[in-house]
């Protein structure tokens, strides 16, 4: 029944003290100004925010490498060229080095630089097991080859003293050392970054053109609305060393590109344009890693009088992925409320426990 009967009522004490008042005041003032100016203004404790963000990403090529081939003869290459595949998502592969073997269905020697290959009789070449670097199936035979440049009393070549397992496949194998097609011009290409997002809890849309998009190339002063880069600026970003960055033209590389949109929805939706930033994702050549850059192989294959052909292409290159991330708010009037009696229960907690404080300070003194 006391329960129901009484009630409590605080009890309040004057304590006069300009230095412990004056304390009080500061320290007041310096949570206020923190949770209004940095918490409410500063951080948007007013708008309620969406960092989901539905994206569809485009990369367009341009540029004009060529390839210099012996004796004197260069190749032109254009976007359909060094741009394999075609199409990815959120993706582009820009060729910039290869190495090229035109073979045909055939039998012959392994590559020499498989040492499991080497043999001296065809029983070395019969029943073995799987090896990942063969070329072909086995036949059993151990082939020899002449030696360069000995001839013997009757004027034919002596052969040498060890050969090479035939194999069934495309012959000739592909020859690590045969010199690559290194091609020229690439850090003038550009890349067209094409971008549409949409933040579904808004139902906003918009994109990272403007309405009167003019041909133009990135400047991260002068036109960072442009989405037109070249690839020089981008290896730039993404590695200060000139030395690996030569490595990466010459054997691979692979770069994020980032695209992260801080929109505030209050203001007009044109104005919310990304920040790009450029990130290498592959081992630095410098560390000696195990597997070097970035590349892989494809073939062009065809039949000719009921033989068949095919060009081996081994592509090195760069190879960037696009990832979009994203954070809008705007105005809402039940978060407002929300972090504003958030605010005043912080301030009023913090308000006790330093009068508490200090009350206890003022006793202590008295009490010595």
């Amino acid at each position: 029944m006391r329960y129901l009967t009484e009630y409590k009522t605080p009890k309040f004490v004057l304590i006069h003290s300009v230095r412990y008042a004056v304390l009080l005041r500061i320290i007041q003032v310096v949570i206020f100004t923190y949770s209004t100016l940095y918490l409410l203004i500063y951080r948007k404790g007013y708008q309620i925010h969406d960092t989901t963000v539905i994206s569809s990403v485009t990369l367009k090529a341009k540029g004009i490498g060529q390839v210099g081939m012996p004796p004197n003869k260069t190749i032109i290459m254009d976007v359909a060229d060094y741009v394999i595949p075609p199409s990815e998502n959120d993706a582009i592969f820009i060729m910039s080095n290869f190495i090229q073997t035109n073979q045909k269905q055939s039998i012959c020697p392994e590559s020499i630089r498989l040492k499991q290959a080497i043999c001296i009789n065809d029983d070395m070449c019969s029943n073995q097991p799987f090896i990942p670097a063969m070329n072909g199936r086995w036949t059993g035979r151990c082939l020899f080859t002449p030696e360069k440049n000995i001839v013997n009393q009757t004027g034919a070549a002596i052969k040498s003293s060890t050969g090479l397992c035939e194999y069934a496949g495309w012959c000739p194998p592909e020859d690590g050392d045969s010199s690559s097609m290194f091609v020229q011009g690439i850090p003038q290409f550009t890349i067209f970054i094409k971008t549409f997002i949409e933040f579904p809890l808004f139902g906003i849309k918009t994109k990272n053109m403007v309405d009167n998009l003019k041909p133009c190339i990135f400047d991260s002063v002068y036109n960072k609305d442009c989405p037109i880069f070249t690839i020089d600026y981008m290896l730039k970003e993404a590695e200060d060393d000139i030395t690996e960055r030569d490595l990466m033209l010459r054997y691979g590389g692979v770069i994020n590109i980032k695209l992260h949109w801080n929109c505030n929805l209050d203001r007009n939706v044109k104005l919310c344009k990304p920040e790009y930033t450029f990130t290498r994702l592959d081992v630095p050549f410098r560390e000696k890693p195990f597997s070097v850059g970035f590349n892989f192989r494809y073939t062009s294959t065809w039949k000719q009088n009921e033989e068949h052909f095919r060009t081996l292409t081994k592509a090195y290159g760069l190879r960037f992925i696009i990832t979009v991330s994203g954070n809008a708010g705007k105005f809402n009037f039940i978060t407002l409320t929300l972090n504003i009696g958030s605010l005043i229960g912080i301030f009023g907690l913090f308000r006790s426990n330093i009068q508490q404080f200090i009350s206890i300070g003022i006793l202590n003194n008295l009490i010595q």
